[in-house]
């Protein structure tokens, strides 16, 4: 899963392991790197709603992990809700969700708006733009780092960190600078709270120490950033190369934004593999023994395009308005952000297309090149032409 090949075709891959080994599929995530990979749908969801058979602690695992594996950053135990279960999980994922819970979701289009309209105006006048570069990255940015309440310098050091940690290349430099940012960031915190997610966590009555609020704060910024992000192109690469969602008439396009993010979701989400538990001991799963203290990974991707969850075999037609898909994951271990992320992403590209409508890929699709690592679908580029438009009013 570390290959060339897997990052430029992945469905192609998953559809090859579909026929070799039905559910349950021996891989590599990296040179060396076992695991067990989760592409049956029923399968996932058992497995995600069942903690005490397969734990998401992988320190007894990481043990047999050289310290500059590759994959290493991103599976690491930190003491973090996805690491944890029982009351460790339940004791980080309240004061979480309190910090998320304080987002009033009705100021929304408000905070993407001012954070939007000065990055549209750096390139609406050129014509063209990379949207991963100039629109995505640093719009996503600047709304994680007021929901947090994270200054600008502090936030380009975790984003440029998460990348790394992501695309694991150079993953341990990307995970120190991580590090480093987030401890400065929850020092301010303490200093001078505000009304943001880290002012939240600091002050909850679950007493997280730096180190466990540092942890959540990865979490909130590894699924924000990244994700959103990553879901933010994807989806508009959907809707500008998808004559289904072109402007059929003077009310706007065929379909809406809405109808992509959620074939996006479940077609091709951004991150494609994730949710890894560690079985204590071995256990059987769909007529195979899983070995203890291997990973076990869930492709999202992969179980969201199981054939026997599929109404047809028309892949766009059975993922227009269904949310049955795993994109934000299942069980204990939910995303618990799924709605500020989903409101954020459908007001960042509504503002865009509102600013550009006439947006059109450069160049082929295949000729789009996308990031490495076995976790996140997400594009390196993504080059566009429009119409130049005169910069918008900043609000």
């Amino acid at each position: 899963m570390y290959t060339p090949d897997f990052v430029a075709d992945p469905h192609h891959t998953y559809d090859e392991m579909r026929s070799k080994y039905g559910t349950i599929v021996p891989v590599l995530l990296a040179p060396g790197v076992k695991a067990t990979l989760v592409i049956g749908h029923s399968t996932a969801v058992r497995i995600l709603n069942d903690p005490d058979h397969f734990p998401a602690d992988p320190r007894t695992w990481q043990k047999t992990i050289p310290d500059d594996c590759p994959v290493r950053p991103m599976m690491a135990w930190l003491p973090a809700a996805r690491n944890s279960d029982g009351f460790e999980h339940k004791r980080f994922r309240d004061a979480s969700v309190a910090g998320i819970d304080g987002i009033a979701t009705d100021t929304l289009p408000s905070l993407v708006e001012k954070a939007a309209v000065p990055v549209i105006n750096t390139f609406c006048r050129a014509g063209n733009a990379d949207l991963v570069r100039q629109y995505a990255f640093p719009l996503v940015l600047e709304v994680l780092n007021q929901l947090v309440g994270c200054p600008a310098d502090i936030g380009q050091r975790v984003a440029a960190g998460m990348a790394a940690r992501f695309d694991t290349v150079k993953s341990r430099e990307g995970m120190m600078m991580l590090k480093q940012a987030l401890m400065e960031l929850i020092r301010l915190k303490r200093e001078q709270p505000g009304d943001d997610v880290t002012s939240r966590m600091t002050n909850h009555a679950a007493g997280l120490n730096d180190d466990e609020i540092f942890a959540q704060l990865m979490s909130f910024y590894g699924a924000g950033f990244e994700a959103q992000r990553n879901l933010i192109t994807n989806a508009l690469l959907l809707m500008i190369t998808d004559d289904r969602f072109a402007f059929g008439n003077v009310l706007g396009r065929n379909l809406s934004t809405i109808n992509a993010l959620d074939e996006i979701l479940f077609n091709d989400p951004p991150m494609a593999n994730f949710c890894t538990t560690y079985p204590r001991q071995p256990v059987m799963v769909d007529d195979i023994w899983l070995p203890a203290d291997q990973p076990v990974v869930i492709s999202l991707t992969a179980c969201n395009n199981d054939p026997k969850i599929r109404r047809n075999n028309d892949a766009e037609e059975s993922s227009l308005g269904n949310r049955s898909h795993l994109a934000w994951s299942a069980g204990p271990h939910a995303c618990p952000a799924k709605d500020v992320a989903y409101l954020t992403v459908q007001f960042a590209i509504d503002l865009l297309f509102d600013a550009l409508p006439d947006i059109e890929l450069i160049g082929r699709v295949d000729d789009l090149v996308w990031r490495p690592g076995p976790f996140h679908r997400a594009m390196t580029a993504l080059p566009v032409t429009f119409s130049p438009s005169p910069p918008m009013n900043i609000v």
